[in-house]
C-alpha cells in the first residue's frame, strides 16, 4: 500500500498497519497447522504470563518432565503485554496484516522481529527448508486519523473477500469474527474501533455493514482515505 510521504517515524502510542509477504511472493502458511502455530505465537506474546507460577512449575519435581519443560520454555519467551495492542489481523496464505498500537518507541519492532524470527525457525524446521520465509523487512504505515483507523481495519478484514472462493473467506484466520462477537481472543482488542458504531458520522449502523459494504465508489473513497497522509516506514 504505497504512501504519499516517506519518512521514518516510530512514535510512542502510534497505531500502525503492519504487513509482510512470503519470499518470492510464495506461501507463508501451507496448512491449518501453520496457521495454528502462528496464532499460538501471537497469543503467547500478547497474553500476560504468570511468571511466578511458571517458575514454580519449572522446578516442581512432582510435575511431569513435559510440564516442567513447557513452563521453562514459556518463561524464556518475550512477552509484550502492556507494550503492544493488536487491534486487527488477517493471515492470508502468502501475506499477513496487523493493525496495532505500540506503547513506546521500539516496542513494535521488537514484537514483529521476535514473531517473525520464531515463525521462520518453526517453518524451516517443519518443512525442511532453509533461508528466509518472509520477503524482507516488514512494512509499517503510521495511521494518522480516525478515518484511516476505521478504513485500514476494513481493508484488513476484507482481504479474504478476494479469495477465488469468497464463501470460504471465514476459513482464513482473522480478527473479524471477534468484531462480530462470534469468537473471543483475549489478545485481540476490537473495542476501540467498535466504539465508532453505530454513530452518525460513520453512516453505518454496524461494523459488519461497514466492512461488507459493496459499492465501487465507496471502495475507491475508502482506498483513497487509507493512503491519504500515510507515513510509510518501509
Amino acid at each position: 500500500m504505497p504512501a504519499k510521504i516517506v519518512i521514518k517515524s516510530y512514535v510512542p502510542h502510534g497505531i500502525y498497519h503492519i504487513y509482510n509477504r512470503g519470499v518470492n511472493k510464495g506461501s507463508i502458511f501451507f496448512d491449518e497447522q501453520d496457521y495454528r502455530v502462528f496464532l499460538s505465537y501471537l497469543s503467547e506474546g500478547l497474553i500476560p504470563k504468570n511468571e511466578k507460577l511458571l517458575r514454580e512449575i519449572s522446578v516442581d519435581e512432582s510435575r511431569s518432565y513435559k510440564d516442567r519443560r513447557e513452563a521453562a520454555r514459556r518463561l524464556r519467551l518475550k512477552n509484550f503485554t502492556g507494550k503492544i495492542e493488536l487491534l486487527a489481523y488477517c493471515l492470508m496464505p502468502n501475506h499477513f496484516h496487523f493493525l496495532l498500537r505500540q506503547k513506546e518507541e521500539g516496542d513494535m519492532s521488537a514484537f514483529i522481529q521476535a514473531l517473525m524470527t520464531r515463525f521462520t525457525m518453526y517453518e524451516n524446521r517443519r518443512h525442511k527448508r532453509i533461508g528466509r520465509v518472509f520477503q524482507g523487512p516488514y512494512k509499517a504505515v503510521l495511521v494518522g486519523t480516525d478515518a484511516q483507523l476505521l478504513h485500514v481495519s476494513r481493508y484488513i478484514h476484507r482481504n479474504p473477500f478476494s479469495l477465488k472462493r469468497p464463501r470460504l473467506f471465514r476459513l482464513v484466520p482473522s480478527s473479524y469474527p471477534n468484531y462480530l462477537g462470534e469468537i473471543f481472543q483475549e489478545w485481540v482488542k476490537p473495542k476501540e474501533i467498535l466504539s465508532y458504531f453505530p454513530k452518525a458520522r460513520t453512516g453505518f449502523l454496524s461494523y459488519q455493514a461497514f466492512v461488507e459494504m459493496q459499492n465501487g465508489d465507496f471502495e475507491e473513497q475508502s482506498m483513497k482515505l487509507i493512503r491519504e497522509k500515510s507515513i510509510d516506514l518501509a
